[in-house]
């Protein structure tokens, strides 16, 4: 089995550079915005990998905001300084970032309820 970025050509103890990508929070968002729009949008700082536009389960309607997946931090960058605070179909964008998704299991441990049983 061959990797493509074989690490044979990679002199020992060096580390081996990857461009990362850069998910982008993007808000604030008009429902009629189209992954489509954005997607023209951000290509103008770089090269888009993906874009997602979050629905509500039940509507399918937009909840007014999305994602943005630029191929390397630089762009990613670049589309955070070119982007965060300008208008789009008369709403004024919020572009950062996108934090780590939080685990959300419902949590809620039982406990607490009844007393002795004896």
């Amino acid at each position: 089995m061959h990797r493509l970025d074989s690490v044979a050509s990679v002199p020992k103890g060096e580390k081996v550079k990857r461009k990362m990508s850069t998910k982008l929070y993007v808000g604030n968002l008009a429902f009629e915005t189209s992954s489509n729009d954005l997607e023209t949008m951000f290509a103008k700082a770089g090269t888009v990998q993906s874009v997602s536009l979050i629905e509500d389960r039940e509507t399918g309607r937009s909840r007014g905001f999305g994602f943005v997946e630029m191929q390397t931090k630089e762009e990613g960058d670049a589309a955070i300084a070119q982007f965060n605070g300008t208008e789009l179909a008369g709403r004024t964008l919020k572009v950062n970032e996108a934090k780590p998704r939080e685990n959300r299991n419902g949590g809620g441990g039982g406990g607490g309820f009844g007393g002795s049983r004896y």
